[in-house]
């Protein structure tokens, strides 16, 4: 099973592919060993990645030049080869398996449950894993009623980013009056350091196409649209293709199974717009016209997509529904807390030792994720916060490490669940400049429509950027607070009421730096180039000279053999003398 998710195919998995089966042949292997190209099985960091079943055996980091070694060695003589997998710490098997990898072990896989093991562009393959079963089950033996209050009874969320119902949402579509109703899958992910939806559709197009099909008998539309981002050349492709081949399967289109059901799909690609996320937007856009929200109400599910009742939900929630009418509302329902059932899929990155793409059940802790399933900090440094919920989330603390992960917890720590986008960050991480970056981000992906977004995160990221710089006053730190709580109950949209929570959750946490950035005119992590000064130790430096020779600016002064010292106006904090020096005469602080 080799890996052809984005990230393995950008480190060249599909000429891996060509030389494995080119040496396949070569041994006459071809007939018993097949090759087939799935997924993204989540451990994403150590692609390209190749696990042989039925052993279970986790190949990693693979380049094509290992390929006739391996094919000789494991496939021929019966030898896995040792050094080409993945090795756990605690190692407990002369061959670590798939099932010894600590990344794995805590995951409970639902949405994911076809990752790593089906090849996403063969219908068949998805049939075989009880795909379209769900299908057949609702329109032969449950009618539409009957199908939301199984959705309702499970406690399935949105898992977008507000976490509504879904069920009562699909009612409110359902009940809305008039006959031509629409359902979007909204694929526009646009978090930084989020991938959850594009990894969903790359690996099992087909459980979103099916998720969809139900909602759509539920409703009563006769069509849908998945809303996918340019951005996203290979999903768009899978979903492209897995629309084609359903439609050939009779599972799309006119007469579906047999019956009088009737629904179509066709695919938009969105341009990047972070603000086609929230669903007023993304319907904008759909319409042809600029993505800017509207006030709501009227909601999509009374009024959308040209002036009808829309329902929409992202690629999680959709690939949720199939498994739910197999295995029934109660089985979810047995996953999760109490008001947050089910499981969550995450993309954990930064300072972790192993980041990817993870699927757990809501409740498990911070620490579950990052150190048993992350394997814990980058050169055992120490954890310092996690944003959650993307740039228009929040961050969470060392002090709230055991956490529940879940939506109320995350709220009322000053964070949210959003579509699952979690930044891991170490003691070297500057809080304030963190701040900065993802208002930076949310400001600049304003549609500029309401002046709480477009003028206030501006005012807000201008005070912020003074901090960093060294400019900053007293009273920034109370003009920050009460414009961020001003933002949040005035803007029309997600985007412009949740852009202040880096902001407040930082000020939360970690007001101590922003008093270190204005009173000391210091940045604690030594991250804002402003605020940093370096001096060099006069019994430690022995005058090599080579921290005057490779100064860009000529801030160095000193004669060979003697003490140097730098100029801190024309210093301009590059580095390069701590990076050179080789008697760790240089300070920075």
């Amino acid at each position: 099973m080799l890996c052809a998710g984005t990230g393995c195919v950008s480190n060249r998995s599909l000429e891996i592919q060509t030389a494995l089966e080119s040496e396949l042949k070569k041994y006459d292997l071809q007939d018993e060993i097949q090759v087939v190209l799935t997924g993204c099985n989540g451990f994403c960091s150590n692609g390209p990645i190749l696990v042989v079943q039925p052993d279970g055996i986790f190949y990693q980091m693979l380049k094509v030049e290992d390929i006739p070694h391996l094919v000789e060695e494991h496939f021929l003589k019966g030898r896995p080869i040792e050094k080409l997998m993945y090795i756990p710490p605690d190692k407990k098997s002369p061959v670590p398996k798939l099932s010894d990898i600590g990344f794995f072990k805590k995951q409970q896989l639902v949405v994911l449950s076809n990752r790593g093991l089906i090849d996403p562009e063969n219908i068949d393959e998805y049939i075989a894993k009880d795909g379209y079963k769900a299908l057949a089950k609702v329109i032969t033996s449950m009618n539409p009623d009957e199908i939301i209050e199984e959705i309702k009874e499970s406690g399935l969320r949105g898992r977008g980013g507000a976490g509504f119902p879904t069920g009562r949402k699909w009612a409110a579509c359902r009940g809305a009056p008039g006959n031509e109703k629409y359902i979007i899958c909204n694929a526009d992910e646009g978090d930084p350091g989020a991938f959850m939806d594009r990894s969903i559709v790359e690996s099992d197009p087909h459980a979103v196409l099916e998720g969809m099909l139900i909602g759509a008998y539920a409703i009563g539309a006769a069509n849908g649209f998945v809303y996918i981002r340019d951005e996203y050349p290979l999903a768009l492709k899978r979903i492209k293709y897995a629309i084609e081949k359903a439609r050939e399967y009779g599972l799309l289109g006119e007469g579906i199974l047999g019956t009088d059901f009737n629904f179509d799909l066709s695919v938009n690609r969105g341009a990047g717009a972070f603000v086609c996320g929230e669903e007023t937007s993304l319907i904008s856009s759909l319409e042809g016209n600029n993505p800017a929200p509207r006030t709501k109400p009227p909601f999509p599910a009374l009024s959308g997509y040209m002036g009808k009742p829309t329902n929409i939900n992202n690629v999680e929630t959709w690939a949720n529904v199939p498994r739910i009418i197999n295995r029934g509302a109660g089985w979810f329902r047995g996953i999760g807390t109490e008001s947050s059932k089910g499981t969550k899929v995450f993309s954990i990155v930064g300072k972790l030792k192993n980041t990817g793409l993870v699927e757990v059940p809501m409740g498990i802790t911070l620490r579950e994720i990052v150190y048993d399933i992350g394997g814990g900090i980058l050169n055992d440094k120490k954890f310092k916060a996690a944003q959650m919920g993307g740039p228009s989330g929040g961050c969470i603390p060392a002090s709230l490490l055991d956490l529940p992960i879940d939506y109320e917890s995350l709220t009322g720590a000053g964070a949210i669940m959003g579509s699952g986008g979690m930044i891991v960050m170490d003691e070297d991480t500057c809080m304030v400049e963190l701040a900065r970056y993802f208002l930076s981000f949310t400001q600049d992906e304003s549609c500029g429509k309401c002046p709480p977004c477009r003028e206030g995160t501006k005012h807000m990221l201008d005070i912020l950027t003074g901090i960093t710089k060294g400019e900053g006053r007293e009273e920034d730190i109370e003009i920050l607070e009460t414009m961020a709580k001003l933002i949040k109950q005035t803007a029309i949209c997600g985007l412009g009421n949740t852009a202040p929570n880096p902001v407040l959750s930082t000020i939360r946490y970690f007001r101590d730096e922003y008093e270190a950035h204005i009173k000391d005119k210091r940045c604690p992590a030594r991250v804002c180039k402003t605020l940093i000064r370096y001096t060099i130790l006069a019994d430690k430096c022995t005058g090599c000279h080579i921290c005057f020779k490779n100064c860009p600016s000529d801030a160095i002064t000193g004669e060979a053999k003697q003490i140097h010292e730098i100029i801190q106006d024309k210093c301009i904090k590059c580095g390069m003398c701590f990076d050179v020096c080789k008697f760790d005469a240089v300070r920075y602080e």
